[in-house]
């Protein structure tokens, strides 16, 4: 079997775009699960709690 550059280098971009897209949608459903908002909202608060205040 005979394989030229550019088939390989199709098949590495192909490969590529669609482990890329799969990454972004696994970040998406991770960011957006229901039983994860609890955790991210204690997050947000939790930078505006800061007790010590800014640094100065």
């Amino acid at each position: 079997m005979d394989v030229s550059h550019d088939t390989l280098v199709v098949i590495a971009k192909t490969v590529g775009l669609f482990l890329l897209i799969a990454m972004f949608l696994a970040a998406v459903v991770y960011a957006f699960w229901p039983s994860k908002k609890a955790k991210f909202d204690r997050a947000a608060r939790s930078v505006l709690d800061d007790e010590d205040g800014p640094c100065r």
